[in-house]
Parts: C-alpha cells; structure tokens; sequence
C-alpha cells in the first residue's frame, strides 16, 4: 500500500515537473496558469496553498521568494501528500 502510494506520489511529481519545464515552450493555453494579481487577490482567502518547486539550485540563488509559500524539494515527495484537497494548490517554477 505504501509503495503504490509513493509511486503515485513521484508519477505527480515528474507530471509537476515536466509541467514546469513544459511553460517555456508551450502557450499560456495549455497549462492553467494564474496572474500575479489573482495570486496577491487570494493570498489573504486561505483558500490557496503556494508551493516553491524550484530546484535548489535556483532556489537558493534567488532573491525573490513569495511571502508564504511552502517550499518542497521536487526531487523529494515524501510529505507532499499532506496538502489540503479542498484547496487550489499553486506551484511556482519558474
């Protein structure tokens, strides 16, 4: 049971992952994508999750961190399942 979940787990991560690598070359029509300004409408709401899945490098050479978002490691996906169902989980990438 374990192992199945934690198969699923990584399987979201690489759909996650490609998804990220994917924006730079495929148009705002094919991944749902959210503006800064419906980002900062929501950011008080709760009813979000914002998610850092930057790879550590560029993680941790950036300046530029948003203000109450979780940081998870891409490459690391065992506590990803802790995420609330009812809300709109946003993942930063870029």
């Amino acid at each position: 049971m374990k192992q199945k979940r934690l198969f699923a787990i990584i399987g979201m991560v690489v759909v996650m992952s490609t998804a990220c690598a994917a924006t730079k070359k495929t148009g705002p029509q094919e991944i749902p994508r959210m503006t800064k300004e419906e980002l900062k409408a929501n950011l008080d709401g709760g009813s979000i999750v914002i998610i850092d899945v930057r790879i550590p490098k560029d993680y941790d050479n950036s300046d530029k961190k948003i203000r109450g978002a979780v940081r998870e490691n891409p490459m690391d996906v065992r506590y990803w399942t802790a995420y609330p169902k009812d809300k709109t989980i946003v993942l930063y990438c870029a």
